[in-house]
């Protein structure tokens, strides 16, 4: 009964991560008006499903340190503690992903690790200089990187690009039954002498700053659109990459304690999970991201993205667990901090939705705990 509860919270988990974090990776895309919602979505869901299967062999520390090895007493994993750990974390997720708000699974995965553990062992059953060192510290730090880092970087590289003679354009929509942006000087003079099209005044999302100039003979905004759109996979990669052990650690405990071999159907549980939560319920969380938190353009697309690919893909390497959900939003509020033209109040409600997450996965796990001891 407890290994079928616990199957069917990790595919929860697994499919509420998706939900919540699979676009993340590609709201840049979307939020420059770069893809459409459904190109930047299977963009997404493919590079997921891609770093869901090469997870293993890149982040098996991860793996180990999620299955509660060094972080509760051995005395009190059993499959009822991994059972509450993805049942509060599946929740968590899912009342975040609901609000539109994008948390980090592994925030939600820390807190429900300790309120299992504790409600199993008490507090002497965790090992706190182990939660400090090998939790707290990367949690708490890599949202600061990113901030700091995309506030540094994108004014370095802004500079790099006006000195290169690459500027930007504004634009008026202009076009029969069509709203396109073209430059705003002698184009428009050249366009009105040859003909006298209907002049639209679109949306300011319609009318995206593009990149004129060419590099190496290729079109400046070219070369911008396909780095943006290699970084945005990369990181949907690193994320699966980062949080695919997470979740399949929980099932692979299992079969540790039961004697079983459950690496590789975990793995594939997990990982189309995550691809399907992804697929059908990401776009609340997606808006959020794209649309609330500031105005993108490509080029600060392409800073954000390359920041959060190295930031988590390092971390992955290294065993630590950073949230995916903090070095993106991170990045994003970077930019947005930069530009000087960030959202106070979505940011702000991010903020409160990452506080509330870990105590509340901790008394989800230790309530869950009780329920299912019983």
């Amino acid at each position: 009964m407890i290994l079928t509860l616990l199957l069917i919270a990790t595919f929860l988990l697994a499919w509420s991560n998706g939900a919540n974090d699979n676009f993340k990776g590609v709201a840049t895309l979307w939020g420059s008006r770069t893809a459409t919602f459904r190109q930047a979505l299977i963009w997404a869901t493919g590079a997921t499903f891609l770093g869901s299967v090469v997870s293993v062999m890149l982040a098996g520390a991860l793996a180990r340190r999620f299955g509660g090895k060094g972080v509760i007493d051995d005395a009190v994993i059993d499959p009822t503690v991994l059972g509450a750990i993805a049942a509060a974390g599946a929740i968590t997720i899912f009342l975040a992903t609901v609000l539109r708000m994008p948390t980090s699974t592994t925030h939600a995965l820390t807190g429900a690790l300790v309120g299992a553990g504790w409600a199993a062992g008490g507090t002497g059953a965790i090992d706190w200089a182990v939660l400090g060192t090998k939790f707290a510290q990367p949690l708490l730090l890599s949202p600061l990187v990113a901030i700091g880092g995309a506030a540094l970087v994108y004014p370095l590289l802004r500079r790099a690009r006006i000195a290169a003679g690459i500027d930007r354009q504004t634009c008026l929509c202009v076009g029969p039954g069509e709203v396109k942006p073209i430059p705003i000087g002698a184009a428009v003079a050249a366009a009105a002498d040859a003909a006298a099209p209907e002049i639209v005044v679109g949306r300011t999302e319609e009318c995206v700053e593009r990149y004129r100039g060419s590099l190496m003979g290729i079109e400046a905004q070219r070369v911008v659109d396909v780095i943006h759109f290699a970084s945005a996979g990369s990181v949907c990669f690193a994320r699966a990459v980062n949080d695919t052990p997470k979740i399949a650690a929980l099932l692979l405990g299992a079969g540790a304690l039961l004697g079983n071999e459950l690496s590789t159907p975990a793995l594939w549980l997990v990982a189309l999970a995550m691809a399907a939560g992804g697929w059908i319920q990401s776009r609340g969380v997606a808006d959020t991201m794209s649309r609330r938190i500031t105005d993108l353009n490509p080029g600060q697309g392409v800073t954000a993205n390359l920041l959060t690919s190295f930031l988590v893909l390092g971390a992955s390497r290294l065993g630590l667990p950073v949230s995916t959900t903090h070095v993106s939003c991170g990045s994003i509020f970077g930019i947005g901090l930069a530009a000087r033209n960030a959202n106070p109040r979505t940011i702000l409600q991010i903020l409160t939705t990452w506080v509330t997450t870990l105590p509340l996965g901790l008394v989800l796990g230790a309530v869950l705990y009780r329920l299912l001891s019983q």
